[in-house]
């Protein structure tokens, strides 16, 4: 009996690492929606997040962020802020931001493809992306290479599989595409493949309206029932310091529009794009967040809005991206901080600055990763895949990553503690210096009462000798590559793929849309 199940606990571990964690097995987590279970940890006290606060606040109104789009200006010019057109700065009052806070929604209704999948983004739930916007990918067999859209596809496939990263993104750049097409092609990959909440560029509006149609079209939605809720998303960057370009102020502008959730992040690196120290950095980060955020209100009040961190250091030898460091968990923390002060939804950010899939990359991560969960992120991007700063996407790298995600997960989940979880039956059960193997308690929970490892190796030095020695990084290689081989579609997806067709093939006999610069 004991000898049976250890055999049966050595198959089903063997089943996990190898990527097929729940085959043959009735464990069965749910992932899907989590809830965050640990206290916000702060690193400021109460009265220097007010102050930061109430700098970033003097930043608008004294010395103003500047803005490229002249329509973007003017909006700002009708809600009372001071604008200079020679300069092109635009100076926003705190009653602006006030106002803006006091309309933005502290929960927002994301609607996913199946309603299974659609998520409600506020404090206290926990949402996890894969690395986004790199030019390159890489893996152990192929290499690193530039963006492709088959290497977008396979990624769009990867995250699909995987429950526990939540929404759609937009992983690397098909550089394979023309700019004026590209869209398309990632808009089709995104809702063809699968059922989660989608990503739209912000890159002008031909191609913004072109993705809001392609959505419409895939979900069966006229415009007014379009505009009514929340269907898919995008980023908003400022350009540190102090600037907002054409194409992201235009994207707030016809997001806000539409109602369509805005993810508004200042990628603020202290030392460079932003003072040298945490606080003055997450000041900075603060006035151009509230910025943009303020613009969304006054376009539409009510319109879906994240107020957006990505605050991490510098390599102050070579000025190279940093993360995963203690200064950029502090900045985080903080952010969490501001996010609360303003009662906002919020996301953070993850990710590496290693250049392989190594024990730096994990070590990296894995701080950023833990930094989102204790400051109370409602969105962590970049939680698997991402290295180099965000130049490639890795797919091993993806796949170990999505063991910590997993981890992370499963601590979201309830620990039983009534009276036959402790167990008295069972320590009476069992004779001293015996063992729980055989117990009953044990039979009937054996099969599900651990997380079932997707990459790690359980197993001793002499199977793993025996299995070819590898890494878990090798390991990760075998199982992208079974999750593609198996991979299915959801139907409700698959079966989109006509009318999308029909689409790209019209606009692209009328030329496309160029993307805004």
């Amino acid at each position: 009996m004991v000898d049976d199940v250890i055999r049966e606990t050595r198959r089903e571990r063997r089943r996990g690492h190898t990527g097929e964690a729940g085959s043959g097995s009735s464990r069965q987590p749910n992932y899907r929606s989590l809830k965050n279970p640990f206290l916000p940890q702060p690193v400021f006290s109460d009265d220097r997040v007010v102050a930061i606060h109430d700098t970033a606040l003097r930043v608008l109104e004294e010395l103003g962020i500047k803005v490229l789009l002249p329509e973007a200006r003017a909006i700002y010019a009708k809600a009372g802020a001071l604008v200079d057109e020679d300069s092109q700065m635009v100076r926003i009052g705190r009653d602006i931001v006030a106002a803006a806070l006091a309309s933005a929604p502290k929960s927002i209704p994301a609607l996913a493809g199946d309603r299974s999948r659609d998520l409600t983004l506020e404090l206290g739930s926990m949402t996890f992306l894969a690395g986004a916007g790199a030019p390159n990918v890489t893996d152990l067999e192929r290499g690193r290479r530039p963006g492709t859209l088959a290497a977008f596809e396979e990624l769009t496939k990867l995250i699909q599989h995987f429950d526990v990263l939540h929404m759609l993104c937009p992983c690397i750049e098909p550089q394979d595409v023309d700019n004026r097409l590209r869209h398309y092609a990632v808009n089709r990959a995104q809702l063809t493949l699968s059922d989660k909440f989608p990503f739209v560029f912000a890159r002008g509006t031909p191609q913004v309206e072109d993705g809001f149609e392609m959505i419409r079209l895939a979900r069966g939605l006229s415009e007014d029932e379009f505009r009514a809720g929340a269907y898919c998303y995008t980023i908003i960057n400022t350009n540190s310091p102090r600037q907002l370009d054409i194409p992201m102020a235009q994207g707030i502008i016809d997001f806000a529009r539409a109602g369509q959730v805005l993810v508004i992040t200042p990628f603020c690196l202290a030392g460079a794009m932003a003072p040298i120290t945490v606080a003055g950095a997450l000041t900075l980060q603060h006035a151009e967040a509230l910025a943009g955020l303020a613009l969304a209100q006054i376009v539409r009040p009510g319109a879906p809005v994240l107020y957006g961190s990505f605050s991490s250091n510098v390599d102050m030898k070579s000025g190279a991206p940093a993360f995963g460091t203690p200064e950029h968990v502090k900045a985080t923390l903080g952010a969490g901080q501001l996010a609360r002060f303003i009662g906002l939804p919020w996301r953070s950010g993850a990710g590496s600055a290693a250049n392989i899939s190594d024990a730096q990359a994990a070590h990296e991560s894995q701080f950023a990763l833990w930094g989102s969960v204790l400051a109370g992120a409602t969105v962590c991007i970049h939680a698997a895949g991402w290295l180099e700063g965000g130049l490639s996407v890795s797919f091993e790298k993806l796949i170990t990553d999505i063991e910590a995600v997993q981890s992370i997960a499963e601590l979201c989940a309830a620990t039983p503690g009534d009276d036959d979880a402790i167990g008295f039956e069972a320590i009476a059960e069992v004779q001293p210096g015996g063992h729980f193997f055989s117990a009953g308690h044990t039979m009937t929970r054996y099969r599900t009462a651990f997380y079932e490892p997707l990459v790690a190796d359980w197993s001793n030095f002499g199977n793993w000798t025996q299995s070819g020695s590898k890494s878990a990084t090798e390991r990760a290689t075998g199982i992208w590559k079974r999750v593609l081989a198996d991979f299915q579609p959801p139907a409700s997806a698959a079966a989109t793929s006509g009318i999308l067709d029909e689409f790209t093939a019209r606009r692209t006999e009328q030329g496309g849309a160029a993307p805004v610069s």
